[in-house]
């Protein structure tokens, strides 16, 4: 009896997983694939939900309730250089920096947390009035993803609402955008449950690509919903990019051939004027 629950259990997560994908196996943009050019330790008991590079370190917000965490962490050896627990009633999400203060989302919460880079301590609160996923810093705004296929932006010091853009592929609507980065002058999105992540015109919500990162997945992470691809990095001055996953031991340097990372805003890959 165990055994047939047992095959039906692993065909029902084959199913998902195929519904999960077929959306994007349907989408127009060119796929473009990601090669690891370093690989840099990373925690993995750390279940990445934010992730960004600034003045030679990682920022980074785990989540989990009972086990979410604000770091600040040494690239080259994966030491955490400072830490901050979460209370156990709230779920870290996306992370971003706008100006002098660090924006931490949590899952449903309702709750902005803002820190001090420099040791991580508080600095106080505002509201969020969706589900918070993931967060990015564009042009002085705070960019929000709640998981469907919108981007949010807000006025970083009141969280007010400024406007949103529903991003698509050739007409398509993208849902579970998570994590994000800008690279580029774009935004850079990992998607829940897909290997690929999505370059979005901020302007159009239009995806100009998709950087195919399955070749990176380490083989001693266990396949299912929870170990995936999520975590972007950039450093504007040097245009490097850094992908990671939760509770993966490493995290990857990437170059995506065809794809700028540097000051440059993309060219030749869709996006264009707002219709």
């Amino acid at each position: 009896m165990s055994s047939i629950f047992n095959r039906l259990r692993r065909g029902g997560l084959a199913l998902l997983a195929l519904l999960l994908v077929l959306p994007a196996l349907a989408a127009g943009a060119p796929v473009l694939p990601a090669v690891a050019k370093a690989r840099l330790p990373h925690d993995p008991s750390a279940f990445t939900q934010g992730l960004f590079y600034r003045d030679g370190v990682f920022y980074e917000s785990t989540g989990l309730y009972g086990r979410s965490s604000l770091r600040r962490v040494d690239p080259a050896t994966g030491r955490v250089l400072a830490g901050r627990e979460l209370p156990r009633e709230l779920f870290g999400e996306g992370l971003a920096q706008v100006g002098d203060v660090l924006y931490q989302l949590t899952w449903r919460e309702g709750r902005v947390l803002l820190a001090d880079p420099a040791d991580l301590s508080p600095r106080g609160e505002l509201p969020l009035p969706t589900e918070g996923w993931g967060a990015c810093a564009l042009d002085g705004k705070l960019v929000v993803s709640d998981g469907s296929d919108k981007l949010f932006f807000y006025d970083p010091k009141t969280m007010a609402a400024l406007g949103s853009v529903a991003v698509t592929d050739d007409g398509r609507p993208v849902p579970r955008l998570n994590e994000l980065e800008i690279v580029a002058g774009r935004i850079w999105a990992n998607v829940w449950g897909d290997n690929r992540i999505a370059v979005i015109d901020p302007a159009t919500g239009r995806v100009a690509a998709w950087v195919d990162c399955s070749g990176l997945r380490p083989g001693t992470v266990a396949v299912d919903f929870e170990n995936v691809l999520n975590g972007i990095a950039h450093d504007p001055a040097t245009g490097r990019v850094w992908v990671t996953g939760k509770r993966w031991p490493e995290i990857y340097e990437i170059v995506v051939p065809g794809l700028p990372t540097g000051g440059a805003p993309l060219s030749g890959l869709g996006g264009g004027a707002k219709p």
